[in-house]
């Protein structure tokens, strides 16, 4: 839902440049860079959301041609390690969010570590989502789609 208000926030910004830009022949310096502040959310909650539905890139051919026991190690083994990627990106944008705060955006008037901030979430959720699918593998479960 927060990425379907990102969205509209994206297409409002957008149309409110261009109608100031072609109708007013004033542009506001703002929109551009909300704008792209909310693609930077957006597109992390997508990635987080990928994960949770397991929308992510994999070759499920091959490992559902495994046996059963090694299936499910090969499993587990590949959302702990999404895990740690997401782990990772939590840890550095965090050192990217501190680096940055001190910086401020002159078109928007907010601190540039914002900016990064949108990682931390994304590779939090990340780990809350593969801890999420680790789980149901083990208790022989199916994640459900945040989209049903």
């Amino acid at each position: 839902m927060l990425a379907i208000v990102g969205l509209i926030g994206i297409i409002v910004a957008v149309q409110y440049q261009v109608v100031g830009r072609y109708v007013f022949n004033d542009t506001p310096t703002w929109a551009e860079a909300l704008a792209l502040q909310l693609v930077l959310y957006v597109t992390a909650l997508g990635v987080a959301v990928g994960v949770r539905d397991a929308g992510h890139i994999g070759l499920e051919s091959l490992v559902s041609l495994l046996p059963e026991g090694l299936r499910l190690k090969i499993e587990v083994l590949i959302h702990a390690l999404v895990a740690l990627f997401g782990a990772i990106m939590v840890h550095s944008g965090w050192l990217w969010t501190q680096l940055k705060w001190a910086e401020l955006d002159p078109m928007l008037g907010m601190p540039v570590g914002i900016d990064y901030l949108s990682l931390v979430i994304a590779g939090a959720l990340i780990v809350l989502f593969s801890i999420e699918h680790i789980v149901a593998l083990l208790r022989n479960e199916d994640v459900v789609p945040s989209w049903y």
